[in-house]
């Protein structure tokens, strides 16, 4: 496998980097979460002109003509300044169920809208039973004459206070729980009998739970085939779980940076707290696992064009290595700080907030860990 990344790659990596270390510093992160709107749309108009919501597309759909290995790159320096915008909702999500099955009039109209930044997309997909089970949906989309009638009610549906459109998952026939008459829709936020309750999430970004009551929804909403969608929401979400396991690896290599800089600078007994040889090996765990989280996520993206088994397996692989990683790498780094890591004040709390908020996203280390033995 070749682990090299292209010019271009790099130039976006080293932009990023700068974009986040002069303008996504700690204090003005701070200040954005604690903000009414809990984030700076200025930003996101700077990501829409600097071509990185445009990134994974191809130049048919009016992208540049990257793809998850871009993604990767965005959501690694993404994780190290914490960011909160909503990329892996609206670029890696909402823009992957319309690049793999969207029609060419939907691409058209909300691809585009995806690139400039014009739109900002959530993807609604859990349940309060549903657990991390994709099919286990309660939401139904019932046939009306030409279109279909929502009802339902979407669990922590991340970015969503944000979004202008929603992407939605319902049953369009079957019973609860069947792998077939699962289905995909887009729509606007503000259409009739849409609600929704917001808040702030332990990471300081922002999410709803969302209400559809007898919401009327075009044919033309559908993506994909009507009760297939099953497999393209797996494939969807194992490339959303694969730039996550980029995010965290962002964060965990900066967790690590803070902790061993802490240790150099905090004094017991008169001499550094990284002279003792305890902490240096605990610090040294956190590199391991760090660069073994790091090896899996790579693997991960790299597999996500293989067949389903292999993607699955491996996606599956990282989510349950980068999740443990990113336990290991928070807690020691919270405990190495002392009592500055539990202070709202000091970053490493956050990082370590972010780390663990990671592991209950698109399913836990248990979830995986049976998904990849059962798939073996």
């Amino acid at each position: 496998m070749d682990f090299n990344f292209t010019e271009e790659q790099e130039m976006v990596r080293d932009g990023l980097s700068r974009l986040v270390r002069e303008q996504y510093d700690w204090e003005t992160r701070r200040k954005a979460i604690a903000s009414g709107a809990g984030w700076r749309p200025e930003i996101w108009s700077q990501l829409a002109e600097l071509g990185i919501l445009g990134m994974p597309f191809s130049e048919a759909d009016g992208g540049f003509g990257g793809g998850a290995v871009d993604s990767m790159v965005i959501m690694e320096e993404f994780g190290k300044g914490l960011v909160v915008e909503p990329f892996i909702p609206t670029v890696v999500c909402a823009g992957g169920f319309l690049k793999h099955a969207g029609t060419a009039a939907q691409k058209e109209e909300h691809i585009g809208a995806i690139v400039s930044g014009e739109r900002v997309y959530a993807f609604a997909y859990a349940e309060p039973r549903g657990r991390y089970d994709y099919a286990d949906l309660e939401t139904s989309a019932k046939k009306d004459g030409g279109g279909y009638v929502l009802n339902g009610h979407k669990a922590v549906v991340f970015g969503a206070p944000w979004a202008s459109h929603l992407v939605v998952t319902a049953r369009t026939s079957g019973e609860r729980r069947d792998p077939s008459g699962v289905s995909v829709f887009v729509l606007a936020k503000d259409t009739a009998g849409v609600t929704t309750r917001d808040y702030e999430t332990v990471d300081g970004r922002r999410a709803s739970e969302v209400y559809f009551e007898n919401v009327a929804l075009p044919a033309e909403a559908l993506i994909g085939t009507e009760g297939e969608g099953l497999p393209l929401i797996e494939l969807v979400t194992d490339e959303a779980i694969a730039a996550l396991c980029a995010e965290a690896c962002g964060a965990m290599k900066v967790a690590h940076a803070m902790t061993v800089e802490y240790s150099r600078q905090r004094k017991q007994f008169g001499v550094p707290i990284g002279k003792f040889q305890v902490l240096q090996h605990r610090m040294v765990d956190m590199y391991t696992a760090y660069e073994q989280a790091v090896s899996l996520t790579y693997l991960a993206t790299l597999r996500l064009g293989a067949d389903e088994t292999e993607r699955k397996k491996a996606v599956s692989a990282a989510k349950v290595g980068v999740g443990q990683a990113a336990r290991l790498i928070g807690q020691e780094a919270v405990q190495i700080h002392g009592g500055n890591g539990v202070t709202d004040e000091y970053a490493i709390g956050h990082y370590f907030k972010r780390l663990t908020i990671f592991d209950s996203e698109f399913g836990n280390v248990d979830h995986h860990l049976k998904r990849h033995v059962a798939l073996s």
